[in-house]
């Protein structure tokens, strides 16, 4: 999947991208041909950054829902042509959530969409989890024979429907076709779930990997053939050396850190940092300088990982430095510093945002930082954060430093953030939110009310709108 194109923060599309309160708002009062043709753009070519864990379809489908929108267009791009030649779940998997979401608040026409495309859609597992969640038995269990039909009755297929039934989402349709009388589909689905649970209990008697009595070399050279084969092991043979390693083995440890296999050394250095062995910072900026990308960086990820009074120390010694190491140490510091490191964890704040732009990833952890340090300085930066990055979980983790830094953001961002695609960021929003805008006491009363909101975002409502709770 290609890097989506982002709008300027400014427009209405650009808002919509975002999965931010205000694009709701303003396409509500934009001309509404407008507002559905941004709209549709954005459930039809995804915008986010990271769609397996960004949420938009409720955002998405709470719009169309009041902007009274047809979903013509979601059904003409679920039934193009390019449905056969790119079956990745990023084509469809949005369009498809939102229409479950539309389904579950009573729009008939999703439900027919999504069924039809579960029968003779590429993406259709994706369409029957959506249906599990929403359908009736009856309306699953004509879906029976279209879906089976999928996989041809020789071994190749029963196979394929074998996996399918095991590594399916919701479990639901399945189950009751399972219970089909008619030999072509319960027996098959019966016969299917007994293989996959099969396939699933012979991987787990077939484990790979180290063995007890592993020497300390046999992981490093573990490890150094998970590179080979393209698959980095640091994590996993560091576990394994706690096992199989003893005080004696601490110089080989060490000298693989300093001049072994790429492997060896990421593994070395990830056991080293878990154990707070007194040379390991030593080892790491060295490692850190690395030629090796693969060794910098496990010298990084091992250095971040540490809680030590030690470690953070040399934190504060290694902030300045313009490098990755330098970038950890500042995350370090937002994550276990204390008031005296909050200027450091500014500074750090600001470069990334100067140098790597609002979407960097070292952002996550300074943005927590900032909030949980309480740095009033670092509002400005913080909004301009939350106003610009594409990430709607960044942007929520702005919302939140806001919260504890900005006395303008009960008034402001918090009301927009109400209508916020993550539903972290409207339960921020719910506890933070000024009622004296009219807005806000009838999205708090609406929130309440509807079945697909977040019990978390629910109860935060209720804090504000309960018999309990201050009136508003």
């Amino acid at each position: 999947m290609f890097e989506p194109f982002i709008a300027p923060s400014g427009t209405l599309l650009g808002l919509l991208q975002r999965g931010r309160g205000d694009g709701t708002l303003h396409a509500l009062t934009a001309p509404r041909a407008e507002a559905l043709a941004a709209l549709n753009h954005c459930v039809l070519r995804d915008p986010r950054h990271d769609w397996q864990v960004e949420n938009r379809s409720l955002y998405y489908a709470r719009l169309y829902l009041d902007l009274h929108g047809e979903i013509d267009e979601i059904e003409r791009h679920l039934f193009d042509s390019e449905d056969i030649l790119d079956t990745e779940d990023s084509r469809t998997g949005l369009a498809l959530a939102v229409l479950g979401h539309l389904a579950s608040y009573g729009r008939r026409d999703a439900l027919e969409l999504l069924r039809r495309y579960a029968a003779f859609g590429a993406n259709w597992a994706w369409a029957l989890d959506e249906l599990a969640l929403r359908d009736d038995d009856a309306g699953l269990r004509a879906l029976a024979g279209p879906v089976l039909a999928r996989f041809p009755a020789d071994a190749e297929g029963e196979a394929e429907l074998a996996a399918a039934v095991r590594d399916a989402f919701e479990p639901r349709p399945w189950r009751l076709w399972a219970e089909d009388p008619r030999e072509e589909i319960g027996a098959r689905v019966r016969a299917a779930g007994e293989r996959g649970s099969f396939d699933r209990w012979q991987r787990q008697m077939r484990p790979s990997g180290p063995r007890p009595g592993w020497s300390v070399q046999a992981v490093f050279e573990w490890a150094q053939e998970g590179l080979e084969r393209g698959v980095v092991l640091h994590v996993p043979a560091a576990r394994c050396l706690t096992a199989v390693a003893g005080p004696e083995d601490r110089d080989e440890i060490l000298e693989a850190a300093r001049s072994g296999s790429d492997g060896a050394r990421g593994t070395a250095l990830r056991y080293l940092a878990d154990a707070h062995d007194p040379d390991v910072l030593a080892l790491v900026e060295q490692a850190a300088e690395s030629p090796s990308p693969i060794v910098a960086d496990a010298a990084v990820d091992a250095f971040e990982r540490m809680r030590s009074v030690a470690a953070v120390e040399q934190a504060r010694r290694w902030s300045g430095r313009p490098d990755a190491l330098g970038a950890a140490a500042g995350r370090m510091l937002a994550c276990r510093g204390g008031a005296k490191d909050s200027k450091l964890v500014l500074a750090a704040l600001r470069e990334a945002v100067r140098g790597e732009g609002p979407d960097a990833p070292t952002l996550w952890t300074l943005v927590d930082g900032a909030g949980r340090l309480g740095i009033a300085c670092a509002a400005p930066v913080l909004r301009h954060v939350y106003r610009e990055t594409a990430s709607s979980h960044l942007r929520g983790r702005a919302a939140r430093a806001l919260a504890a830094t900005d006395p303008s953001f009960a008034a402001g961002f918090a009301v927009e953030c109400l209508w916020d695609c993550e539903e972290s960021t409207r339960e921020v929003a719910a506890l933070h939110a000024e009622t004296g805008d009219a807005r806000v006491v009838t999205q708090l009363r609406r929130l309440a009310a509807d079945p697909a909101e977040e019990d978390e975002v629910q109860t935060a409502v209720r804090s504000r709108i309960g018999p309990d709770a201050p009136a508003v």
